[in-house]
């Protein structure tokens, strides 16, 4: 089975946007893969045409050799536009594989070793209201395991000025209000989207009474690994890093080192599911578990399912579409044929391949606009991380 073209389709989704990658075989027999590089879908659509020159005419089966040939094709190898255009080609023939051979795509990947995979409900908010208001109806629809996602900074006259201390102060009084109103047993996490420094994280976690969050997500950024060992060392709270790592060898030092105590694989991100799955065995050796990052739609969703249903170390999967807050990025006009969510989780696919369908028709009916990210700038008017 030979490849015989590779399609791109940016679209604008929700408030997003997403890049669906179609490859297409001299058998009839497509898969569906996506980019993780969200605002950067552009930059992804190039990389994939040079990808395609030489993959066209060549065996849809080889996922791994053409891993390598992709990553390694050029004298630059790497980087997050490389490796996302890597990964939607990648999940893509996967899906071809598991089509073709009639099973579903963790079969390819060593077996089903769990029947459903579990969540956590991602909640944004802008105020303690918001917080309260979306994290109590979350809880009381039966999710356990929140992850706050704070933009409190949004409710400023100017919405882009941010400032750390401020931040820190007033999440740190809302946290506490939220852990009473939801009790012990719910498992509270923060992402700090790297809008901090060591120090400011310090101040954070210190302040905050134990047991008021059970993690915390990249409050630094993660370029060097030496921070966080800095930050290890200061506070006792699990770190939950990766989403934005693009290769095993970035994960390396941060899995080797146990400055991950979850490992926030994007399978979209850091070259499909070949080199997910060795994420998650280095992972697994040093006791981690997988916290798949998953901000996207349902191809990314479907492929995280086949990941976390063949790897024995997974904790849970990200969901941002939940009872409180629709984010519209698995729209069924997209999207007819997708993962369901069944309360808190998702049953592992059953249909061949990854189990979810795009219509590329719909898409090309509708202008695709590039979506940035918005500027945060802070009081002196330097530029800081979104």
């Amino acid at each position: 089975m030979k490849i015989k073209d590779i399609k791109t389709f940016p679209i604008n989704v929700g408030s997003g946007s997403q890049l669906v990658v179609k490859v297409e075989t001299d058998e009839d027999i497509y898969g569906w893969g996506a980019s993780g590089l969200s605002g950067r879908e552009l930059a992804v659509v190039g990389a994939i045409e040079h990808f395609k020159k030489f993959l066209l005419g060549t065996d849809a089966f080889k996922m791994g050799a053409h891993w390598q040939n992709m990553y390694r094709g050029q004298y630059f190898e790497g980087g997050r536009v490389l490796t996302a255009a890597i990964s939607a080609i990648d999940i893509a023939l996967y899906d071809i594989k598991g089509k073709a051979l009639g099973v579903p795509v963790y079969e390819l990947l060593g077996g089903k070793q769990r029947d459903y995979v579990e969540c956590f409900a991602s909640v944004r908010f802008t105020s303690k209201e918001e917080l309260i208001e979306y994290s109590k109806i979350c809880v009381n629809a039966g999710w356990n395991v929140l992850r706050l996602a704070p933009a409190e900074f949004e409710a400023n006259i100017d919405k882009n000025r941010f400032e750390p201390t401020e931040s820190i102060n007033i999440l740190g009084d809302w946290l506490v209000e939220l852990r009473k109103e939801v009790g012990k047993r719910v498992i509270i996490g923060i992402d700090y989207h790297t809008r901090l420094t060591v120090p400011e994280t310090s101040f954070f976690l210190n302040r905050i009474p134990t047991g008021t969050i059970d993690f915390i997500e990249e409050p630094i950024r993660d370029e060097n690994p030496e921070a966080y060992e800095a930050l290890r060392k200061l506070v006792n709270i699990p770190f939950a890093i990766g989403e934005e790592f693009s290769s095993k060898w970035q994960f390396l030092p941060f899995l080797e080192r146990n400055l991950a105590q979850y490992a926030r694989i994007d399978v979209c991100n850091v070259g499909g599911l070949t080199e997910a799955m060795k994420v998650a065995a280095i992972a697994e050796s040093h006791y981690i578990d997988l916290m798949p990052h998953n901000p996207l739609g349902p191809i990314c969703t479907a492929a995280s399912l086949h990941m976390a249903a063949a790897c024995p170390n997974f904790s849970w999967l990200e969901e941002i579409n939940t009872p409180a807050q629709k984010m519209g990025t698995n729209d069924e006009k997209f999207y007819p044929v997708q993962p369901k969510l069944d309360g808190t989780r998702y049953e592992v696919p059953k249909a061949p391949g990854l189990g979810v369908d795009f219509n590329e028709e719909y898409a090309l009916r509708h202008e695709f606009k590039p979506v940035e990210i918005p500027r945060i700038i802070r009081r002196d008017g330097s530029f800081t991380n979104w």
